[in-house]
């Protein structure tokens, strides 16, 4: 990416990629699994869109039971050669196990989970059709939509609070919607002009950006739409705050459950998905909320505390 990037910017079209890989090397960089940062989760922006999330999460609150049932939903997937690395070893023969080195084909998993459990017919599994990338790549607003109206909604609680996270697929909008910072420049001098908001025609996309932030209503979401249809509701987590959603874990039971039985192949997988999903029950989802729940106090606590301090 880097290279290509270079190369854009008028460097030699035929220069080496391994020479600038040498390069980095000499400057001190090392190619390795990046690490979220911490602080990213304390920028103003997302300090103050978790404590409007949270906000509505504790005025959902009714003791320790809450008014509208919460529904959590995401996506996930799993390789065929998802398997344990730990295993028990003879010491004199050393820790090999014979295993592919490869991830293998992938499938890619929806569902839905409420305090009792999974959603009942929520759940949806197909195979990839890519090997690389991440697996938000195999999902699209059609396939999202499609199945958030066939198969969560008429399977959730009357009034249910549905809470999901801000990946694109989710956060489509509506035809009728006031664009985005996200969206194109000719859209947004569009939909300006549109409502007689005049702006230069020399204009940067930075700055029909800032007179859009002042004049624009919030966005409107095709799934928000859905689910108001429907008389439910829905919140989204805040960035970089998977901690907030409980179905992160439950994921977490299911291929931990499929390490431990894996044959490597699709065909067992496939076979022992099912129980991977039973192992998660209502107990479980019961004790995830109420962590979770305790993650929220603590947010709350800390973030009032530190605008005191300001």
């Amino acid at each position: 990416m880097l290279a290509e990037y270079l190369k854009e910017e008028g460097a030699d079209p035929h220069f080496s990629v391994r020479t600038l890989g040498r390069a980095l090397d000499r400057w001190g960089f090392t190619f390795g699994k990046g690490t979220r940062s911490q602080h990213l989760k304390e920028k103003d922006h997302v300090v103050a869109a978790r404590y409007r999330y949270l906000r509505e999460k504790r005025a959902n609150r009714k003791g320790d039971d809450v008014i509208r049932p919460e529904v959590y939903l995401d996506e996930s997937y799993v390789n065929k050669n998802h398997s344990n690395d730990f295993i028990w070893y003879w010491d004199e023969d050393g820790p090999w196990v014979q295993k592919p080195s490869g991830k293998g084909e992938r499938l890619i998993i929806m569902n839905a989970m409420t305090k009792s459990g999974w959603v009942p017919n929520a759940k949806l599994v197909f195979k990839s059709t890519r090997k690389t990338g991440d697996y938000h790549g195999q999902m699209n607003h059609a396939l999202c939509s499609k199945w958030f109206r066939d198969q969560l909604l008429p399977n959730i609680p009357k009034n249910s609070l549905i809470v999901m996270d801000n990946a694109p697929y989710h956060n489509v909008l509506t035809a009728h919607s006031a664009p985005t910072a996200n969206c194109k420049k000719d859209d947004i001098r569009s939909w300006l002009i549109k409502n007689r908001i005049p702006v230069r025609d020399d204009c940067l996309k930075v700055e029909l950006i800032e007179i859009l932030e002042k004049v624009a209503p919030a966005p409107t979401y095709a799934l928000d739409e859905l689910a108001s249809e429907q008389g439910h509701e829905i919140l989204r987590t805040p960035p970089y705050h998977p901690e907030l959603q409980p179905i992160e874990t439950c994921w977490a039971v299911v291929k931990n459950q499929i390490a431990r039985k894996s044959k490597f192949t699709m065909a067992h997988l496939l076979e022992q998905l099912d129980d991977a999903f039973d192992s998660v029950t209502e107990e479980t989802c019961t004790g995830l909320i109420k962590r979770v729940r305790e993650v929220e106090d603590k947010y709350w606590k800390e973030d009032a505390q530190l605008d005191r301090g300001q």
